[in-house]
């Protein structure tokens, strides 16, 4: 049997992460990760956090398994909300990459870029199996590194006529607007700062923040919306009215981990909602379990609090991307 005590461990940057996936392929990896979840074909824990009073933000860990194709990995994700300080952004992450049968860290990559990416690809997953077919305008509720992967993934999922852009800061918007309009050529972004003006007649509303109270009224909400909540992935976070959830149709990433973390954790502990009145895991709609939108009137919500899988069923493609581009640094893990 072939010895791999020489065999060395790849190790990638940031730099070298991005661009190895186009948009549309993260997206099929996150699609392909839900459907397994779908399927059972996975080993999955919640993810674990560690939160200490002495800092602003907490460690997050998400270690997976996932049967086709094969792949382990595990995700070590620091959030900082005061890193500005420091220049530093306020989340980023290592991504480990092992392989399934002997442990073998088969790389270790800056997980920012990755992450931001199949975030980004959940929404617009959920936007495909749950929007209506014909809708055509987008809003992006926060314009941080979420916010930037929602439009690039979305924007493989549906011909937008119109995305629309919202921050508390003006001066985000117009970051935003600076650095995307010119990726976005064939799109028309445009910004806010009045959260109404925003979501108000959008088809599909994706919410990328932490907020700890919710900045989506149930009013402004139209008919037929799909909502895809990404924010919330902490216990008192919160980015929808209740009564959206309460008026609309409920899909979760994972319910173990959306129960206590997600979007629906604050109405579930107040009673405004039951575990009943979600509607299932997206997994179970992509494998063809669950029936998700039954009407074209019906208020959609995809309560994504980011899961493990969608690591473990892209990393392996981002790896053998930076092997074919020769990217990366090699190390050798294990000495003889």
């Amino acid at each position: 049997m072939e010895s791999w005590r020489n065999r060395k461990t790849l190790i990638l940057s940031r730099t070298d992460m991005m661009g190895l996936l186009t948009p549309a392929e993260y997206v099929d990896c996150v699609e392909h990760a839900f459907r397994m979840h779908g399927e059972g074909r996975v080993y999955m824990e919640p993810k674990g956090h560690i939160v200490l009073d002495r800092y602003q933000g907490e460690w997050e860990v998400m270690p997976s398994w996932i049967e086709e194709p094969e792949a382990a990995a595990c995700k070590w994700v620091s959030i900082r909300e005061d890193n500005a300080r420091y220049d530093l952004p306020a989340v980023f992450s290592i991504l480990i990459y092992t392989h399934p049968e002997t442990g073998f860290p088969l790389a270790i990559c800056d997980g920012s870029y990755h992450t931001l990416m199949r975030t980004g690809a959940s929404a617009a997953v959920s936007a495909k199996w749950l929007a209506r077919p014909d809708s055509t305008v987008l809003a992006i509720l926060g314009t941080g590194s979420v916010g930037e992967g929602t439009l690039a993934t979305c924007d493989t999922v549906f011909a937008w006529d119109e995305v629309r852009v919202w921050s508390r800061s003006q001066a985000s918007v117009d970051r935003f607007l600076a650095e995307q309009g010119p990726r976005f050529p064939h799109l028309r972004l445009t910004g806010t700062t009045d959260v109404r003006t925003a979501v108000d007649g959008a088809d599909v509303i994706v919410t990328g923040t932490h907020a700890r109270g919710w900045i989506v009224d149930e009013a402004w909400v139209k008919p037929g919306a799909h909502l895809a909540a990404l924010g919330a992935d902490l216990e008192g976070e919160q980015e929808l009215h209740p009564g959206l959830l309460q008026r609309g149709r409920v899909f979760v990433d994972d319910i173990r981990q959306c129960v206590p973390d997600g979007e629906v954790n604050v109405p579930l502990r107040e009673g405004l909602i039951s575990e009943d009145d979600i509607a299932g895991e997206i997994g179970k709609v992509i494998c063809g379990e669950l029936e998700g939108r039954q009407s074209d009137d019906q208020v959609t919500v995809f309560d994504s609090t980011g899961i493990a899988l969608q690591d473990s069923a892209t990393v392996p493609l981002e790896v053998e991307r930076a092997y074919a581009a020769g990217v990366g640094v090699e190390k050798k893990m294990i000495s003889t």
